[in-house]
């Protein structure tokens, strides 16, 4: 008798226009009508679109300026964070009453191996209804979630059926799915290796998963490793409860733009206060200063410095950032600028995961 293949179920649970959708169950009036949060509409940069929005093609990270030429009937409100985190926080207490393998991606997603779950539950397919249907219950708001044998595919998946629907991908589907995708699908292929992959006569996965691991990396680098592996279905991530911090930042977008560097340097300053905070909030310290410059046509240039030991000090933070700020002219005047914080003293290494053993 042939032996069973050993699989993991994965969740990947993905709230529907978060912030926008709060904001209309806060507000009745803006219900049914096309919203974005974000900052003003002269300066901001859109945070999140309502799907009455997104028909218009407002997206998230769009310009205000755009977004209302987009639609001129597009009502802008501020974000409230803390609002967004309250409801997040009881989004979460959901699924813990399923699992404790949760892994937060942001306010408005995670991931969650219910390959063993609390509810003795053997279907990952059922456990994700139930979650939406108490998020829908207890809150007012629609999510999306995906299942399937790793967290790749489940991302996916969740995407499949939004707003406000699910889909699994069985085990014995995962190689036929994949398959029939759009390259531009795939997680973590973006707008640039997408049109690189299309030069390269590669549109569907069945395209991709023709080409040899050496094709691959000759073409797409050590990524190429990761493509070949992933139209396969091969993505060995495993959940992880308490994710491991890579990066703090702080970051300030500007009123007007700032053509003058003593302006910047000014503004800099401010940035590695309120980077030091969160750094010291949290006990982190790092090694790598990296300065984010965003120019007034919206292109992103970014500089950075590894140092030999770690800090967390604001004075150092700025005195990098600003050594990196005068390291070369600005092309543009600059709308934004930021200072994040790498190789953390939070690394660890991996554990190792099994892989149980259930039925899908």
């Amino acid at each position: 008798m042939q032996e069973l293949q050993s699989y993991r179920k994965i969740i990947h649970v993905d709230m529907d226009a978060f912030y926008a959708s709060v904001e209309q169950l806060d507000n009745p009036e803006l219900r049914g009508k096309p919203l974005a949060v974000g900052g003003s509409e002269i300066r901001g940069v859109v945070s999140a679109a309502s799907y009455e929005a997104r028909k218009f093609g407002v997206r998230s990270a769009m310009s205000g300026v755009q977004a209302r030429k987009n639609c001129p009937t597009l009502i802008f409100v501020p974000p409230r964070f803390e609002r967004y985190k309250e409801i997040s926080k009881h989004i979460r207490k959901i699924f813990y009453d399923y699992t404790d393998l949760v892994e937060p991606l942001s306010l408005d997603e995670a991931y969650l191996d219910v390959t063993e779950n609390k509810k003795g539950n053997p279907s990952a397919t059922l456990i994700a209804q139930e979650i939406r249907k108490r998020i829908f219950d207890e809150l007012g708001l629609t999510a999306s979630a995906g299942i399937s044998v790793n967290k790749f595919v489940a991302k996916i998946a969740s995407d499949y059926n939004k707003p406000n629907g699910q889909k699994t991908i069985n085990p014995e589907e995962v190689a036929s799915f994949l398959e029939g995708l759009d390259v531009k699908k795939f997680y973590g292929i973006g707008k640039v290796t997408t049109e690189k992959m299309y030069h390269h006569g590669i549109f569907t996965g069945k395209d991709l998963k023709a080409k040899t691991h050496e094709y691959l990396e000759e073409h797409f680098g050590k990524s190429g490793a990761q493509y070949y592996n992933i139209v396969r279905g091969i993505h060995n991530s495993e959940v992880k409860p308490n994710r491991i911090t890579k990066s703090v930042a702080a970051e300030h977008t500007f009123n007007e733009n700032l053509t003058s560097e003593v302006f910047m340097s000014e503004r800099l300053e401010r940035i590695a206060q309120e980077l030091e905070k969160r750094l010291k909030k949290y006990s982190i310290s790092g090694k790598t200063i990296t300065l984010k410059i965003k120019y007034s046509d919206f292109t992103t240039q970014t500089r950075s410095k590894t140092l030999p030991y770690f800090i967390a000090d604001k004075g150092l933070l700025f005195e990098t950032a600003k050594e990196l700020l005068y390291q070369e002219r600005m092309k543009e005047s600059v709308r934004l600028l930021g200072i994040s914080l790498n190789n953390l003293n939070t690394e660890v290494k991996k554990s190792v995961v099994v892989q149980l053993r259930f039925e899908f």
